[in-house]
């Protein structure tokens, strides 16, 4: 198995979305600071319920747990938006709200990874990652 993805974000979100079609509560991936702040932004906004960071060579380990054991997952759907052919750039007027405000969009901007809410109140743009609902 290859440590390096061409896509951390899209391999990341491939795999939380594989683990709550076959009914498991956690996964593990290799570490980055990109997975780290995808992952914490989608646990702020109660997405995910926690996450770990095991140091390990090469590289660490990142232990997310998606829900508790038996509860139902609190994700019905998650894609990525910007892919690296095309990358998909939003100024504050022009964020989208996904499913009139149920949902969520993650972004980078020049200030970190954060929610379009967030940026919408900083008055910044970005780059649009994911959008999760």
């Amino acid at each position: 198995m290859s440590l390096q993805s061409t896509d951390q974000i899209a391999d990341l979100i491939t795999r939380i979305r594989n683990a709550i079609m076959v009914g498991k509560n956690e996964i593990r991936v290799p570490t980055s600071k990109l997975k780290v702040a995808v992952v914490e932004g989608l646990k702020s906004a109660g997405y995910l319920e926690d996450y770990e960071i095991e140091e390990g060579k090469p590289r660490g380990i990142l232990h997310v747990i998606i829900n508790q054991e038996g509860m139902p997952a609190k994700i019905t759907e998650i894609s990525k938006v910007s892919k690296p052919g095309r990358r998909i750039y939003a100024g504050v007027e022009e964020i989208p709200v996904v499913k009139s405000g149920r949902g969520l969009v993650l972004m980078s901007t020049s200030k970190g990874i954060m929610t379009g809410r967030e940026a919408k109140k900083q008055r910044l743009g970005g780059e649009i990652l994911i959008k999760v609902y």
